[in-house]
Formats: C-alpha cells, structure tokens, sequence
C-alpha cells in the first residue's frame, strides 16, 4: 500500500474497517454491499436502501432497553414506537413492523398510512398509534375515526382546545390520552420554551378540568421531548429530572396514568469516528426513571420511544460520480458531481448535516483535499467540510474520461427525500436519482430492486402545469 493512498489516509485516520465498511480490492463495500457492482447496474446518481439494517436497528433499541430494565429490575414495560415522519415509504414502514414495534404520527396523513398498513395486516388493533404535532381539524377528525373504529390510538395533547374535539365526536368507553409537557429549549436556542406541547404549569389545572371526570377518557401518557436529543449533558438529565416531578405530581391526582413518552433522538454515525455510548445512556436514563420511582414511592411508568432517524437513518446512502474537475485558483480543486447537493441532501445545505463521505472506488491512488460541487447555479450547492474535520479528501483524478471516480455519502436514509420535496420540481429542475432497494433472501444472497426511476422531464412539466 502507498504510504500516500486514499486507504491509508482512512486507516490511519479511523478505526478502519469498521461496522458497515470495508474495502476489497480497492473498493468500498457498504455492509457488505459491492457498491460498485450497484453502480455498474443502475448508474449515478442513485440513492439505496438497505433494508435490513433497519430491522438490525430496531432490535439493537429493543435488545438495549430490555437488558437496561432486567439490570434495574425495571417493573415497567417498554414500546418501540417507529417516528414515521422520518421516512414514510412504504418499504420503509414495512420493514418496520416486522419487529412487532408501534408508530408514532405527526400529520392527518399520517393516518391514511395507518389505514393501509391495516388492510395488509401489517398492523392489529393492539398496535400502539401515538398522534403528536399539532393536530388541525382534518388530523383530529382522522384520529377520532380511528379511535370509533376501536384502534388502539393515543392522542397526545399539544394544545389545548385539542380536547374539545374528542369530546364531542368519540363515540367509545374510553379513550386514551397523553400530553405533551412544553419543555424549555436548550440555552443557546433564540426561544426559551418550546412551542410544542402544553405549559407544565397548565397541566395540572387541565388535567382536573377537562379531563378528570369525563368518563370517555383517561390520561395514561406524559411526552417529554428535547430537539437536542439523548444526549449525556446537564441539559438533557435536568429535563428529564423536570418531567419526571411532573410525573409524579400528575399521578398524585391521577391514578391512570402509567406511561412516559421520552421521544426520539438517539443518534445516528455521521462519522466514521463518532462514539457514543448506548449502552451507558440507556442503562442510565432506565437507572434514573427508576430511582425516581423508588424514592417517591410509585410504580415505575412503561417507557415509550419514538425513534425515526436512529431507525432508517443507517439504512440509506446516496452515490455519485465525479463528472469533472476544476482547478479555480491555486488552493482549491473542485469535483462537480454528476447532481445537486440541493436536490439529493437538502440537509447539508439546509442545515450543515455531516454525513460520512468515502470514496467507492480508487483507494489504492494518493488523496488531495478538494471541494465537492454540484450542478445548479446556486452558490451554497457544495459540501467542503465533514464532521471530523474541515475539510474533505479523496483521491486524486487527473481526468474523469480517462479514470471514473465514484463516492458515496452514508448514513442518508432519513428524511433527505422529504425535504427534498420528493416527486416534485427541484432546485435548477436537478432530478431527482433512481431509488435501488436492496435485500437479502433466506441464504443471505442480495436481491435488488429499482423503486424509482430518475425523474423524467415530462413528470417535471406536468408539475409545472405544461
């Protein structure tokens, strides 16, 4: 190996190979995946999805928070609820529940959702529906139906004259309810409380108002949630620490109320040298639930979860090749990839995502430091920088006709197709890339499948009114 190669720079860099990635011959393999055999076949750009990472990731959460409440002697039980609006495919949310988990929704579609994966007998009565955002009239009426067709739904209170609806349209015995306490954002945020969720001092004059004596409902959830996520900071335990007095408090003056909503954010790796510890965060947020139950003297609550990113997030990567290569000035080397940053990672553009970025083929040649281009006119259409560094390497091309570069960016499974606005027009009409599923069969062997086509022009006018 060259002591200037692409692989070394990687090996000495990281702890290489690693989960997911490896190299054979020179080329990467992304679980186990010849990417470039996939690129020989459908060609870039291209998005894929791996599917059964997503299973692999459901059980990882699962395996986690069953071991953490064995080793706690944890008497509550715990739900892995799927946050769809991470990614609402279809070969997505049916991976999903071959793990027997639950949903957690967000919009009055969401519920369409719901009604078709009953119809395949994807979901049963008993599978857990938890309803959050902000709920106008056509996501309250949706929820409601379900919950008159006897759906095992939980509508989780965001505002408070939510409530009114469910009052006078259920028609059962006796409704499900959660709410979601507004936490305080986190100190560097320009608000200091989110505007989700219904003020902890309300709560409780709520509860005993509206809820308490109205025989069609009980209230058996608390949400808690911060945007930052799990994360092993003051910030994070001193909220958790907040809900938990709430908890307890609310179970005081109400008897049915048994479980708590943490939310989601569990971390993905959008490094090939992120560490994070979920194991210790787990065992310790399971530890302290707990604790508190312990020194108050009330039965631990059954914990709920929502995690949508840490479930498809790791599934998913996006494939380019380096159509051209520019030398503006005498620092910076620009390779022009063969799409639109703006149309295919809208969150590297919208928000500065990291995501991990490798070389697919050429490991074996010497690296240089360049900036990633793409095609539209936009002057933010680039990527420069990754996670652990800022700057970007990858090996060195003299002339894309004579030597074809392909690199890939990983760990791109959640959310990238709708904020992207998949189907619909892009930036500069960039289209959007062919979609490859990508399975395995009994013995293991790979199967793959196009699920999208790139967009065509005519699918663009159309939308365009031509």
């Amino acid at each position: 190996m060259k002591a200037n190669s692409y692989q070394n720079l990687i090996e000495q860099t990281f702890n290489f190979p690693q989960e997911g990635f490896e190299v054979k011959d020179n080329e990467l393999y992304f679980n186990d995946i010849p990417l470039m055999d996939i690129i020989k076949q459908y060609g870039t750009p291209l998005k894929i999805s791996y599917l059964p990472k997503i299973t692999s990731q459901v059980q990882k959460a699962k395996k986690l928070f069953n071991v953490a409440m064995a080793k706690a002697d944890y008497n509550g039980k715990y739900y892995y609820c799927y946050c769809t609006k991470s990614s609402h495919f279809s070969f997505v949310v049916e991976e999903v529940l071959k793990n027997e988990v639950h949903i957690e929704t967000s919009s009055a579609f969401d519920i369409q959702i719901i009604k078709e994966q009953y119809k395949k007998k994807h979901i049963s009565k008993d599978t857990f529906i938890i309803c959050n955002g902000y709920k106008r009239l056509a996501y309250r009426q949706n929820i409601t139906e379900l919950a008159n067709e006897g759906f095992n739904i939980i509508p989780v209170l965001d505002h408070k004259d939510e409530f009114e609806y469910y009052k006078k349209y259920y028609k059962g015995q006796k409704l499900k309810l959660g709410i979601r306490i507004a936490t305080e954002e986190e100190p560097s945020f320009p608000f200091y409380s989110s505007r989700l969720g219904i003020r902890s001092t309300d709560i409780f004059e709520y509860y005993k108002t509206k809820i308490k004596d109205n025989p069609k409902f009980e209230l058996k959830l608390l949400h808690f949630f911060i945007n930052t996520g799990i994360k092993d900071t003051i910030y994070y335990w001193t909220e958790l620490i907040k809900c938990l007095n709430i908890y307890l408090e609310l179970k005081k003056i109400c008897p049915t109320l048994d479980s708590l909503n943490i939310g989601g954010g569990l971390p993905i790796r959008n490094s090939l040298s992120s560490e994070y510890n979920y194991e210790y965060i787990i065992e310790e947020i399971v530890a302290q639930i707990k604790l508190f139950c312990s020194q108050n003297q009330i039965d631990e609550p059954n914990i709920f979860t929502e995690f949508g990113s840490f479930t498809v997030g790791e599934s998913g990567a996006t494939l380019y090749s380096i159509l051209d290569i520019k030398r503006q000035n005498d620092r910076e080397m620009w390779y022009m990839i063969d799409s639109s940053f703006i149309t295919t990672l809208p969150d590297t553009w919208g928000i500065n995502q990291k995501f991990i970025l490798l070389a697919v083929n050429n490991w074996d040649k010497a690296y240089q430091q360049i900036n990633l281009g793409g095609l539209t006119c936009d002057s933010m259409d680039f990527y420069n920088t990754e996670a652990h560094v800022n700057q970007v390497f990858l090996p060195v091309v003299e002339n894309t006709q004579k030597q074809a570069q392909y690199i890939g960016f990983f760990h791109t499974g959640a959310y990238q197709e709708a904020l992207g606005g998949y189907g619909g027009t892009q930036h500069c009409l960039i289209p959007a890339p062919k979609h490859v599923l990508i399975d395995r069969d009994e013995e293991g062997k790979l199967i793959t499948r196009l699920f999208a086509k790139e967009q065509s022009y005519k699918s663009m006018l159309k939308i365009l009114g031509y």
